[in-house]
């Protein structure tokens, strides 16, 4: 188990009865988190003087009760400075567990003795980005959200990376991998942590069971991956792929049972064809001379 416990501006401060009480820096929230299932008495104060609860509605979805938030803040870890902002399905911005895949691929980065080129697909706010561009890697960062890569665009300003080598992207991530495959380009490093369900920058859905895998029957890569090995650089070769869902106790924040509050169609674990699909296709470790071990930066690290 990967604990991210070096965060000194978040903090899972209780848990009971479905929610979750957290700090984010001076701030303190209450949200959802499904797999708190205990019932244990709320003794700390910040039950009562929190200042703002996520109410999840029966019907799906939810709202912010506000008290005393103000509309953005702040919080750091270690060198990265992240803008926070409630939203809808109760996210702010960040999901503070990831950390510690940050340190594992900052490190590896830095061990590698030689420039590295990082694709991050589906990466959302930036946080994996940006710890990827402060270990000096050159990144490029491509979220179907237009939304979402301004947001990126904001915290690499707030983190001093205003200038470092990122390109952003708002595109379709699919797409963008098949055409890189054809123009010949290749990485080093593969960030990918794709929804189970989402829309392209044009409306497009996507589902993970279709998506991930190629399904036309005309096309003779059927059934592979759109991450075909041409697209990885000719020093890496692909030795395993696996796929922990987020729910997976493996890498939390302190507490034994804690959630990511991710997407609402990542809330369970369930024997359905996208997980089966995405514990086999997701998480890809790549073998360097240079630098041993090459992860995704996702989940966990899985020697073949």
């Amino acid at each position: 188990m990967w604990i991210a416990d070096q965060w000194k501006d978040y903090e899972v401060l209780d848990t009971s009865g479905g929610e979750k009480l957290e700090r984010w820096g001076d701030y303190l929230l209450v949200r959802p988190d499904p797999q708190v299932i205990w019932n244990t008495p709320r003794k700390n104060k910040g039950w009562k003087t929190r200042n703002a609860h996520y109410h999840r509605s029966a019907k799906g979805g939810g709202e912010w009760e506000f008290f005393d938030l103000p509309d953005e803040w702040t919080i750091s870890y270690r060198e990265l400075t992240f803008r926070l902002k409630p939203f809808k399905f109760k996210h702010t911005g960040i999901f503070p567990e990831q950390a510690v895949n940050w340190d594992w691929c900052s490190e590896k980065i830095r061990q590698a003795g030689r420039p590295i080129k990082v694709l991050n697909l589906f990466a959302y706010t930036g946080g994996a980005t940006l710890a990827a561009a402060k270990a000096g890697a050159s990144v490029t960062h491509v979220d179907a959200s237009k939304g979402m890569v301004g947001w990126a665009k904001e915290n690499s300003v707030s983190s001093g990376l205003s200038d470092a080598p990122i390109r952003w992207l708002v595109d379709d991530c699919t797409k963008f991998v098949e055409r890189e495959i054809r123009r010949g380009n290749k990485y080093d490093a593969i960030i990918l942590d794709p929804p189970s369900y989402g829309r392209g920058p044009k409306g497009e859905i996507w589902k993970i069971e279709e998506s991930i895998y190629r399904t036309d029957s005309t096309d003779p890569l059927r059934g592979r991956t759109v991450l075909s090995d041409q697209f990885l650089h000719h020093r890496l070769t692909a030795r395993r792929a696996v796929l922990y869902d987020q729910f997976c106790d493996r890498t939390e924040i302190r507490r034994p049972r804690g959630s990511r509050g991710d997407r609402p169609s990542r809330q369970r674990l369930r024997p359905c064809v996208a997980l089966r699909r995405k514990r086999e296709m997701v998480q890809m470790i790549f073998r360097s001379k240079a630098t041993k071990w090459l992860s995704l930066t996702g989940i966990l690290q899985t020697k073949a």
